[in-house]
């Protein structure tokens, strides 16, 4: 037969199956993603939910305390049962279980099985307790049918949701209904007949007897409570799936994008889109190694990339310590901004003390270079500072935040300036007296120069000049 006669029949969807889908979308919300999730991504989420097993733990170690607690402090007025005491083995068999759950949990992953396991443990020690009152206190078995105890059940199937995974919570309902419905078969089994079983919700609340219905109510509220946490969990998965994706997505993009341009863009009430922008007073820097162009041509292109990767490691904290939003990486150069992306009172001395620094850290870097054999490199910056514009520009699927404005063309041609001006960093007059007002004291020496006219610029201006 050839590969054209051969006809695949595929599933098609109904009008049925097509309404449970979409009920199944608007309980548990849309599909989990988490396959095609990043596996960092899910090794995030299955780091919380190991955290989550380690706080369950200690809970129900804490369950262990109060149970133990409540049955030595409760009256044993029921007969003597020699060599049977159900509560203490129920109470201590979980304690242990608990312990040794918990030392697996802090050495690393419990796997499903364990963690299925221990829900069904919760649900046994409760039901098993219930179960022992009757022998406790001397009493036929529909006794603990009315033992309000029943309702930690809702504790222990609440305690699965700190996990974040639905099959845990379904899990511990389940067979909580199971083991209720399992008690009141037992209680009616055991009636050896006495006619414990009546209609008479009067004669059911003042004897021991037994009411289908009431039992039935129970059950179903057990299963209605499960169903709840258990959508409500799915739908809090697929959200937690999408928050730690998203978490990890905005840490990827701090470390190519400014971390104050990441939050702009994650806090907005609506999509940015190019062309907004907002004026303001802002100062610009400009840094870039001197003579890189012939010095990279002499050197390999791995030794290149060394030297500017470990140019960026050293300059780019001062910056941002200094409270610059770093725009971009050019080249050899970094041009970055300082009250543009968030409005600052200080802006000027921010960006004059973040050069000073720079330059202080030049001289450390050239000295280290010599000292290990290596040819010193010289770092040189510019300032330009005034009113500029800070929004998003590009195309509709390529957008890029950024600084335009005069303070932008000054601070490029101060810095490419430094070399006929003979110093490393220059900074306008009027700029670095606002950072002197704004609270700036020099560390390096500092040069006035006379006013003088900047190549492409269609002024004179006085300058500074920083380590001068």
């Amino acid at each position: 037969m050839t590969r054209s006669a051969v006809q695949v029949n595929a599933p098609v969807k109904g009008p049925a199956a097509k309404a449970l889908g979409a009920l199944a979308q608007f309980a548990f919300g849309a599909p989990s993603q988490a396959e095609a999730l990043p596996a960092r991504v899910r090794r995030q989420i299955a780091a919380a939910q190991d955290q989550s097993e380690i706080l369950i733990g200690w809970l129900q170690f804490g369950i262990v305390l109060v149970f133990g607690s409540l049955y030595f402090l409760s009256p044993q007025n029921g007969p003597e049962v020699a060599g049977l005491q159900p509560a203490v083995l129920a109470i201590g068999a979980y304690g242990a279980f608990t312990l040794a759950r918990l030392a697996v949990a802090y050495r690393g992953r419990l796997p499903g099985w364990l963690v299925a396991l221990s829900a069904v443990a919760d649900i046994g020690l409760l039901l098993g307790l219930i179960w022992s009152f009757h022998i406790q206190y001397g009493q036929p078995p529909s006794f603990y049918l009315k033992i309000p105890t029943l309702l930690y059940v809702f504790i222990f199937i609440a305690l699965r949701a700190l996990r974040f995974d639905a099959l845990y919570v379904a899990v511990a309902g389940v067979v909580a209904a199971l083991g209720w419905g399992c008690m009141v078969a037992y209680a009616v089994a055991s009636d050896d007949g006495q006619m414990m079983i009546t209609r008479d919700y009067v004669y059911y609340m003042t004897n021991n007897a037994i009411l289908i219905g009431a039992e039935f109510d129970k059950i179903v509220s057990i299963l209605l409570v499960t169903a709840v946490l258990t959508v409500a969990i799915a739908r809090a998965r697929r959200l937690l799936e999408r928050a730690v994706a998203d978490s990890a997505a905005n840490d990827d993009l701090s470390r190519f994008l400014a971390p104050e341009v990441v939050s702009q863009v994650t806090r907005a009430e609506q999509s940015i889109a190019a062309g907004e922008g907002v004026t303001r007073e802002a100062a610009i820097l400009f840094l870039d190694i001197r003579n890189f162009t012939p010095m990279a041509n002499g050197m390999a292109p791995q030794a290149v990339i060394a030297l500017l990767t470990e140019y960026q490691a050293r300059f780019t904290p001062i910056l941002r310590r200094h409270g610059a939003v770093i725009d971009k990486f050019i080249g050899d150069g970094v041009m970055a901004s300082f009250g543009a992306a968030e409005a600052s009172p200080t802006y000027a001395r921010d960006a004059v003390a973040a050069l000073e620094a720079c330059m202080i850290e030049s001289a450390r870097w050239a000295e280290a270079r010599e000292a290990s054999g290596q040819k010193a490199v010289g770092i040189v910056g510019g300032l330009g500072g005034g009113r500029v514009v800070y929004g998003a520009v590009g195309a509709g699927d390529r957008l890029e935040m950024t600084v335009i404005g005069d303070a932008v063309n000054l601070a490029a041609k101060l810095e490419k300036h430094t070399r006929a001006a003979g110093v490393p960093a220059l900074v306008p007059g009027d700029l670095y007296r606002l950072a002197t007002a704004q609270g700036f004291n020099p560390s390096l020496p500092v040069r006035l120069l006379p006013r003088q006219a900047i190549d492409g610029a269609d002024r004179e201006i006085d300058l500074v000049a920083l380590a001068a």
